[in-house]
């Protein structure tokens, strides 16, 4: 899973080392643009919806919180 989440955010932007970056949101490493492009792409590929109380920077500021979002979404 996380790898096919690092290639979504590769798709979306590039240049930013996704692996280990842990502040995409607070750095402005994604716009509110990307956030959307990105809650496409993931509910596409994982067969999941994601919620506006999903939608927070906590939820998206690194692979691993996208992670531990799209897990929980799954198991609902």
């Amino acid at each position: 899973m996380r790898d096919t989440i690092i290639d979504i955010l590769c798709e979306i932007v590039e240049d930013v080392d996704f692996g280990t970056c842990t502040t995409l949101i607070d750095d402005g490493l994604l716009s509110s643009l990307d956030v959307i492009q990105l809650i496409g792409a993931l509910n596409d590929e994982f067969d999941i919806s994601i919620p506006a109380t999903e939608i927070i920077p906590d939820n998206f500021n690194s692979v691993d919180a996208i992670c531990a979002m799209v897990k929980r979404l799954e198991d609902e």
